[in-house]
């Protein structure tokens, strides 16, 4: 047998000593290193393989996650990003984005980076939406219903049986999940509007409008207050007395 070939049987060898011996031990092997790598998509999981974070191109984005099974989302077939889940496996947030020039010649594109109450939907959203010519940054705050006594899936069905109602069927059970403080209520909106404005809205916890300050984009400032309707009740601005 040449040098080479001795040397080369010898390297093997020792290779998978190393390899039997980590295997045995359970010693940990070093972390693999790269300066750059190619992926469709990557789960982080927990020892124990509860998997904790999604980062995926679009054609591998998951559905949404809860208490460990996955369900189908297939509004978000067109986005990639990032998906985090929490101990029990449910979704808790994320991070999609998207951006093409459509057929029409304009851009259709946004960024959303959520974080959700527990076993509910987003109570802050951060977001950039570009579509039709027009863009919006805005900064969102909901409140929202209590995991464990409704959760977003048992609201979701909720919601397709009473679709279902007849109308006044339908606003009466409505009302009812909104008395119990079930439903998602907007509090506070910061941010842009289609107009080129900047806005500030805060709303009440039925997330019914109650103030509205503005800054057109000529630079005219004024504040707004709703009553318990959403209609206007005072209006505040360089021309009031």
């Amino acid at each position: 047998m040449s040098k080479t070939a001795s040397f080369l049987s010898g390297a093997a060898a020792s290779a998978t000593a190393i390899i039997a011996i980590t295997l045995l031990t359970g010693a940990k092997a070093p972390p693999a290193k790269f300066e750059e790598i190619d992926v469709g998509r990557i789960n982080v999981r927990e020892p124990d393989g509860t998997l904790r974070m999604v980062i995926s191109n679009k054609a591998q984005y998951p559905g949404d996650f809860q208490q460990g099974k996955e369900g189908a989302r297939p509004d978000r077939a067109d986005k990639a990003g990032m998906l985090f889940i929490n101990d029990e496996g449910t979704e808790n947030g994320g991070f999609i984005q998207k951006g093409f020039v459509g057929p029409d010649g304009k851009v259709n594109a946004g960024l959303s980076l959520t974080f959700d109450r527990f076993r509910q939907d987003q109570v802050i959203q951060l977001l950039h939406a570009e579509q039709g010519g027009t863009a919006t940054s805005t900064l969102v705050i909901n409140d929202e219903a209590d995991g464990l006594q409704m959760d977003v899936k048992q609201r979701s069905a909720r919601m397709a049986e009473i679709r279902k109602m007849d109308p006044e069927a339908r606003k009466a059970a409505i009302q009812d999940l909104r008395d119990k403080g079930l439903l998602a209520a907007n509090r506070v909106r910061l941010g842009t509007t289609p107009g080129k404005s900047s806005a500030l809205m805060l709303s009440d916890a039925k997330g019914q409008p109650r103030m509205l300050l503005m800054v057109t984009p000529e630079g005219k400032p004024s504040i707004q207050m709703f009553d318990d309707k959403g209609q206007p009740a005072k209006t505040i601005d360089l021309e009031s007395k």
